[in-house]
């Protein structure tokens, strides 16, 4: 469930949103898409989600993620789940704030660059760790590129 969800969110409804858009709407901005869709689903709604999932229910994200079983990790799993919910609000909410795509692309690249980073260090790691590495350095290296792009074509 975690690897198919993870999936959508990170890959498969931001492309399906990406062309949706162009072909249904006809917006032929690719670029402005690609931030839109990108941050929305990848960083506000995942975050959301894992935000939500943290919080109520922090031994998932303790337990399957990171391997720990103590309950005293608990509560720093909910305040990481706050960070997450902050994050995400700021990816959703852009959706229907566009002046608010490059800064949640950019908060969003830096967090899941650093935690994808993180992950790669782990000497052993399970699936779900695995799964998180990958789509947390995927999806900051498709905001990177965004922004790079983004800044190229309003610097000129």
């Amino acid at each position: 469930m975690y690897f198919a969800t993870v999936l959508l969110l990170m890959l498969v409804l931001p492309v399906v949103s990406v062309i949706s858009e162009a072909v249904f709407a006809g917006n032929a901005d690719l670029l402005f898409l690609v931030g839109r869709w990108f941050v929305f689903w990848g960083v506000g709604l995942r975050l959301l989600l894992a935000g939500l999932k943290q919080v109520a229910q922090p031994s998932f994200t303790a337990e399957k993620i990171f391997g720990v079983t103590d309950e005293k990790a608990f509560p720093l799993v909910q305040e990481i789940g706050f960070g997450n919910l902050s994050i995400g609000l700021l990816g959703a909410a852009s959706l229907f704030q566009p002046n608010w795509v490059v800064p949640a692309a950019l908060v969003g690249c830096i967090f899941f660059g650093l935690a994808g980073l993180k992950h790669l260090t782990q000497p052993s790691r399970n699936r779900n760790e695995t799964v998180a590495m990958l789509s947390d350095i995927g999806i900051s290296a498709v905001l990177a590129i965004y922004l790079a792009a983004h800044v190229l074509t309003f610097a000129a």
